[in-house]
């Protein structure tokens, strides 16, 4: 009986021993802010001294990875009485937990530095007025709000 339990004890372990590690996969290292934190060759482009204001209306908004090996963003095509800009706000998982939503129509102050991304003119995001509402999504000197350090 002894003998039973014990060999059903080793198997038993084995088996939760095997299936742990089959399941953890391998480590892939600490994902972090998925290439939108400080640091990010993305991040870097962010310039103070090329920060604007435009004001118009969202075109549209979708998701999008603006360089290789980022995870995905937020992206507006913002109308202006100059044309449609494109405005970065940030990462996906971010975004889409802010209190202020932001649709299609809706009117929009953006403050932001302006960049090329992709051979394109763009406006990494710094703030965001719709309304009464004010989303800070990036300090002056373009620390984003979900760095969660600050220099």
């Amino acid at each position: 009986m002894r003998k039973t339990t014990g060999i059903v004890t080793a198997v038993a372990a084995a088996m939760i021993l095997i299936s742990s590690v089959s399941l953890a996969g391998p480590w892939r290292g600490y994902c972090g802010s998925g290439g939108w934190g400080m640091g990010s060759q993305y991040q870097r482009m962010f310039n103070p001294a090329t920060v604007e204001t435009v004001s118009g209306t969202v075109d549209s908004i979708e998701k999008i990875t603006p360089m290789r090996g980022m995870h995905s963003g937020i992206h507006l095509a913002l109308k202006t009485d100059k044309g449609i800009i494109d405005v970065h706000l940030g990462p996906e998982w971010y975004i889409e937990r802010l209190d202020t939503k932001i649709l299609k129509g809706d009117a929009l102050e953006v403050k932001g530095s302006r960049v090329t991304i992709s051979g394109k003119p763009a406006i990494i995001a710094s703030e965001v007025k719709k309304g009464d509402s004010v989303l800070v999504l990036r300090d002056s000197n373009g620390v984003p709000a979900w760095a969660g350090w600050r220099r």
